[in-house]
């Protein structure tokens, strides 16, 4: 078991509130749709006719809204359903992974699943906090959202045709959002998550799927 200390959460984390979710079936699998909206701190989305509209990277680039899904829209992809972001000029859509603690609900759980991207092919630590007070590390891995493969097998979410900088689009370069997912392996309810303290990984939905019974 890992120490509490290695994910201990910082009392400016501890005064957020417990994040909502909703339930949702899919083939008699039972997920969990983690609500983001009020911990989202990045906009990574803009539209053509306002390109410069948020900032994934320093250098201003974005992925394009008209080729994503409908902000806030129930989206199902390899078979797990996802809210997708708001992606409006001005939005805040994804979260900039910088060591936040998330207060989850608490229920038994197999996988969290992620729709998430980087500045960069990524690794790091993400710990699972269990109801019984145990604390896991466990690997978070995204591939870039430059054009590539999946470096560490995650499965493409959605692949862009376009990709925006701070005064023009930008063709033939295709922004990515990858689906990855991290098991959550102690039979005991999780009730929260430790982000990485690393400013290239970006999360823009999250879902619990629930233990099969």
């Amino acid at each position: 078991m890992c120490s509490e200390l290695a994910g201990t959460s910082s009392a400016s984390a501890d005064i957020l509130p417990r994040l909502e979710s909703e339930k949702v079936r899919v083939s008699q699998v039972a997920f969990h749709i983690i609500d983001l909206m009020t911990i989202f701190n990045n906009d990574a989305i803009s539209s053509a006719t306002n390109p410069g509209d948020g900032k994934f990277n320093v250098w201003g680039n974005n992925l394009p809204a008209e080729e994503l899904p409908n902000s806030h829209h129930l989206i199902e992809v390899h078979g797990v359903p996802f809210r997708f972001p708001p992606k409006e000029d001005g939005a805040l859509n994804n979260i900039v992974c910088r060591h936040q603690y998330l207060r989850l609900p608490t229920l038994h759980a197999d996988w969290l699943h992620l729709l998430t991207s980087s500045e960069r092919r990524t690794e790091d630590t993400i710990y699972i906090h269990y109801d019984d007070g145990a604390v896991d590390p466990e690997w978070i891995r995204v591939s870039d959202f430059w054009p590539a493969s999946g470096h560490f097998g995650e499965l493409l979410a959605f692949r862009c045709s376009v990709m925006h900088y701070p005064h023009h689009v930008q063709p033939g370069v295709a922004g990515q959002i990858w689906m990855t997912r991290i098991p959550i392996v102690r039979r005991t309810p999780i009730h929260a998550l430790r982000l990485p303290d690393n400013s290239a990984i970006h999360i823009f939905a999250m879902t619990l799927e629930e233990t099969r019974h």
